[in-house]
């Protein structure tokens, strides 16, 4: 198995330590700063022999490295500053990624691409459209990393342990994002069952700001630890044909309502990508703030394409 990463900043040599400290699959790590992807390559290769593995990883910035890939993760692109939002983000980094899919497409048609960099459910629903991949094969990780920070805070606030807390968060990657507060649970229980209405309000509120928050305090650049520990779970589900339902940007094409777009609800990950996609019976109010930004998601691919 043969991973590929676009992007040698913090969130791809993170990703890339992760996968080859797992012992998962051979990576390429891939910059146009051909320097910084061959100097992280050179230092996660020379870690192996310490942690006893013997998939090899390379850095480069030749895209005729990454042929054969089964998975290729994109996180190239600019990261966020304080008091830039998301969106802020788009016409920079779309311009980035639409040279980046057509060399996926080139180079890896064969290959299930994760979407990392963002604004992230415009950008996946961009690469589909540009790479023409099937639509199973084009995921974005944002539902993941949204679900581990909505879980982290339920665990601080009602001081359990963080394995207690199961978490789930649909929608867009972005401060319309949906914490699902029925569907959460702790020790089996429903979040809904042991704190208020306001409390869960209070919590989902502080998931959707949590990616600001961690800008305003790094003051230069974005989150990349948990991000990367996203993409990873993404990654090893495909990889190992797990199998198992996380919340990801996924295409949707009837589902929920919404027609070809995609955003984040749970789906099924395996060896094809995506798998199947699960319909939860959501509340009215969640319902229609998933359809809205659907809605707003696909204008603005259409605009980029």
């Amino acid at each position: 198995m043969k991973v590929s990463i676009i992007g040698a900043g913090n969130v791809g040599g993170t990703l890339a330590q992760r996968i080859s400290e797992a012992g998962l699959a051979d990576v390429v790590l891939l910059d146009i700063a051909e320097g910084l992807a061959k100097g992280k390559g050179f230092d996660l290769s020379d870690a192996r022999s310490i942690t006893s593995k013997n998939h090899r990883i390379s850095g480069t910035s030749d895209y005729n490295e990454i042929r054969d890939s089964t998975v290729v993760v994109v996180t190239a692109g600019l990261a966020r500053v304080p008091g830039m939002t998301r969106e802020d983000l788009l016409k920079k980094n779309a311009a980035i990624i639409k040279k980046v899919i057509y060399s996926i497409a080139e180079n890896a048609p064969d290959s299930i691409i994760v979407m990392v960099t963002n604004p992230l459910d415009i950008l996946t629903n961009l690469a589909l459209h540009l790479s023409k991949f099937s639509p199973q094969k084009v995921i974005g990780m944002g539902g993941v990393l949204d679900s581990a920070r909505f879980a982290n805070l339920i665990a601080e606030h009602l001081d359990v342990p963080v394995t207690s807390v199961e978490a789930l968060v649909i929608g867009a990657h972005s401060k319309d994002m949906i914490p699902l507060a029925g569907f959460s649970k702790v020790s089996g229980k429903p979040l809904t069952q042991i704190v208020s209405a306001e409390r869960c309000r209070d919590l989902s509120l502080a998931t959707a700001q949590r990616g600001a928050q961690i800008v305003a305090c790094l003051g230069q650049g974005s989150a990349y630890y948990a991000p990367s520990a996203a993409a990873f779970k993404m990654v090893k589900a495909i990889i190992g044909s797990e199998n198992i339902v996380v919340p990801a940007c996924v295409y949707c094409n009837g589902e929920y309502g919404i027609e070809d777009t995609c955003i984040g609800v749970p789906a099924r990950l395996g060896s094809r990508g995506v798998e199947e996609i699960i319909e939860l019976d959501l509340k009215v109010e969640e319902k229609e703030k998933l359809l809205n930004s659907a809605k707003f998601i696909k204008e603005a691919a259409a605009n980029l394409a």
